[in-house]
């Protein structure tokens, strides 16, 4: 996200079109399907990779999907606060890199006891040797300024209600990124589209081994119900509830 040359810092704009430069440069003449796959704000970003390239994209879907402002959320106005702050931006952002100067044991007991309990070692690893950085710290708080900027506008319901059966989300419980009242407010809005929900992982499901596991099986799953959902009537409610023993087994 970073450019350690200029500090230059990308907004959530930028980061689709770089999405869309990778698409026209690698796959423009490539007869390949695509499928768009996107988590938190990723969703958003996959729906309107989706908007503009219609053609080549197959299905899109949205895990645990930020795609609107949650009123009720109590984190979500602090982090907001924080990123359309400069000076908080900075500050926090010097803080967190200089992390990097503690030895890597104790970096590490830090990122554990504050983030990842049950995270993975994986995701204890990459946080510890590249996220804990200043232009990585810096890139996010700036992008996610922009992601509450543009968030405040109304999601493209038409498009989704003309795309319905190339879309899938997936919701999980207790998630303020994701509330079950998007989950409804998709399904009032966009009816028969392909919605699945699941409680037993969290928004950060890819930071821990039982997460990444169970949505990488429920995704071919999810396909599936939107090759249902594209024959069903456009009035009809598809809405599955996803379980562990659903999935298939790895």
């Amino acid at each position: 996200m970073g450019n350690w040359d200029h500090g230059r810092l990308f907004s959530l704009e930028e980061q689709i079109d770089h999405k869309m430069d990778f698409i026209k440069q690698e796959l423009e003449n490539i007869e390949v399907p695509i499928i768009l796959v996107g988590h938190s704000i990723g969703s958003y970003m996959a729906i309107d990779i989706f908007r503009r390239s219609l053609e080549k994209v197959t299905y899109c879907i949205g895990l645990y999907p930020f795609l609107e402002i949650n009123s009720e959320s109590m984190v979500q106005p602090i982090i907001r606060k924080i990123a359309a702050s400069q000076v908080l931006s900075v500050a926090i952002s010097l803080v967190i890199a200089s992390l990097k100067f503690l030895p890597s044991w104790a970096l590490r007991l830090i990122v554990t006891n504050s983030l990842g309990k049950s995270w993975s070692a994986a995701a204890l690893e990459a946080t510890c040797s590249h996220l804990v950085q200043y232009h990585t710290i810096r890139n996010s708080l700036f992008m996610t300024m922009t992601e509450f900027q543009k968030l405040t506008e109304t999601p493209d319901w038409t498009f989704m209600r003309e795309n319905r059966e190339k879309l899938a989300f997936l919701f999980g419980v207790n998630d303020h990124w994701a509330p079950l009242q998007m989950f409804e407010e998709i399904s009032n809005q966009v009816p028969g589209i392909a919605l699945s929900t699941e409680s037993n992982h969290a928004h950060t499901f890819s930071c821990t081994e039982a997460g990444s596991s169970f949505v990488a099986k429920a995704i071919p799953l999810m396909v599936s119900l939107i090759l249902y959902t594209g024959k069903s009537k456009p009035a009809s409610r598809t809405t599955v509830s996803l379980t562990e023993d659903w999935l298939p087994l790895a």
